[in-house]
């Protein structure tokens, strides 16, 4: 019996480009689901549904697939990061992460329609920002315009300038896809890497 063929379900360029890191063919597709939150469901519980949600969405059009949903959460205390899109909401989100730590909770779910195994899980990343000033989130801002990430950066670039520490056993969580957790989790579907 052949490996189902993977499925990312996400529009998202970021997430595209680090699921090629793993050299494996795949296609992908934009699931169409209501990423509200829920009433009274925290942050660590909307990342997980939230990626089961986009991997069953696809399920049906897709039978004899493994399907990878993910999403990201970012939370500091009770208060929920989207993305900005704008500077004024970008400003206003990097004001309130300087000094603190900023909590990345990202859901995975990888979805074998084929069998029905579902495989999930949250992985969490904290960051903690240097104390910035408002000068140097214009500048910051006005550079890399990281209007389309939640929490107002991007880690991969000059984002990291942003940060004093970080905490968290896969990196690649932080911009949204775990992918040493989705190796574990390919590992189980019977696909090797490398």
């Amino acid at each position: 019996m052949s490996t189902p063929r993977l499925l990312l379900a996400s529009s998202s360029t970021y997430r595209h480009e680090l699921l090629a890191r793993l050299r494996l063919p795949f296609d992908w597709a934009s699931p169409n689901i209501d990423e509200s939150a829920l009433p009274g469901e925290t942050p660590c519980q909307q990342a997980g549904r939230l990626a089961r949600l986009k991997a069953e969405a696809l399920a049906g059009q897709h039978p004899a697939r493994l399907i990878i949903g993910s999403d990201q959460v970012t939370a500091l205390g009770n208060q929920v990061f989207g993305k900005p899109m704008d500077f004024e909401q970008a400003r206003e989100q990097l004001r309130a992460a300087s000094g603190h730590t900023v909590h990345f909770l990202t859901g995975l779910a990888l979805l074998n329609t084929a069998s029905g195994q579902l495989q999930q899980d949250v992985v969490s990343f904290q960051v903690h920002f240097r104390s910035l000033t408002d000068a140097s989130i214009c500048r910051y801002l006005e550079s890399e315009q990281p209007y389309d990430c939640a929490g107002s950066f991007r880690a991969e670039g000059l984002g990291i300038s942003l940060f004093r520490a970080m905490e968290g056993t896969d990196f690649t969580s932080l911009i949204g896809l775990p992918l040493v957790r989705l190796v574990d989790m390919l590992h189980h579907e019977g696909i090797s890497l490398p």
